[in-house]
């Protein structure tokens, strides 16, 4: 069961040394370690498939690729189509755009950075909402305590992007602009028409300057009761982690299960979704899935046929 024609495509930048996360990272990538009980690439890719997309690209390192493909093959498990493309080094958030311009193809593409968390109500329909009405490009904005440390989004009464700064010394706000990022097709040639800055790479902020001189940018503010975690760091990759526990122990659901969103987002019917848990039964993931699966009217076809 698979949903009706997209126009969006999604793109999971999971590339990096993770060097911050050394000597963790020297074997394996960051966006396979684990948050909680799932790997952190799940968590991401729940963004996108909340979103509705299904046809999504990871980007990664050549030595990387082959640790993703063993973990999620195809997508297929979960209704999706994964692909693969690699990144040999980094050379900017925006090379995203040149490396994946083949499977964006005429579409519209949402972004998203392999080791950022988003949770918060009603957080599919405001992804749903923002889709729906893409025009140009869409960021994500949430208020930190230090927002020197990040991109900052200046916008107006209406949510219209008025100025957006790199780690500034003085920032004119405290809205950090969220690795999560919606563009319509102009940014595949934008992205490719940047050069690389002092840094060596195609910064992102370069590419929503130039949708923002088009009078085409607007921020959406994920505002309180939101949580965005960015997990490159030890401690941050640690907090993540009880995040994620402690809201799942103390409200009995799971965040970022694949099989519940590919199930609600009829991606699988419930009996593909039951024996999806079946497979992780030894686990409290696996009879999590397998309940949702029952509540949906999923296993008992399963368990006639065993």
């Amino acid at each position: 069961m698979r949903p009706q024609e997209e126009t969006v495509k999604g793109i999971i930048l999971a590339g990096g040394a993770g060097t911050r996360l050394h000597p963790v990272t020297l074997s394996v990538s960051k966006q396979l370690m684990p948050v909680y009980n799932k790997p952190m690439i799940y968590y991401p890719l729940s963004v996108l498939m909340l979103a509705g997309i299904s046809d999504i690209l990871i980007i990664t390192t050549p030595q990387d690729r082959p640790q993703f493909e063993r973990l999620l093959s195809d997508g297929s498990t979960w209704g999706l189509r994964l692909r693969y493309a690699v990144q040999p080094y980094p050379r900017g958030l925006a090379d995203a755009f040149v490396v994946g311009a083949k499977h964006v193809g005429d579409d519209a593409v949402a972004l998203v950075l392999g080791d950022n968390i988003f949770h918060g109500p009603g957080f599919s329909q405001l992804l749903a909402d923002a889709v729906a009405g893409l025009e140009g490009a869409t960021l994500f904005g949430y208020r930190v305590g230090d927002p020197q440390r990040y991109g900052v989004a200046e916008v107006d009464r209406d949510g219209n992007l008025l100025s957006v700064t790199e780690k500034p010394a003085r920032p004119r706000s405290n809205l950090a602009v969220t690795g999560l990022y919606l563009y319509d097709n102009d940014v595949v040639d934008i992205a490719r028409r940047q050069r690389p800055s002092a840094r060596g790479e195609l910064e992102i902020t370069d590419v929503n300057r130039e949708y923002l001189e088009r009078g085409r940018a607007r921020l959406v503010d994920l505002g309180r009761g939101f949580a965005w975690l960015d997990t490159g760091t030890h401690e941050s990759l640690l907090d993540a982690g009880e995040y994620v526990r402690t809201l799942e122990e103390r409200q009995g659901v799971r965040i970022a299960c694949l099989e519940e969103i590919a199930l609600r987002s009829g991606f699988i019917d419930s009996d593909q979704c039951y024996r999806l848990g079946e497979r992780l039964a030894k686990t409290s993931y696996g009879k999590y899935v397998m309940e949702i699966a029952r509540s949906n009217g999923g296993g008992r076809a399963v368990s006639e046929v065993a």
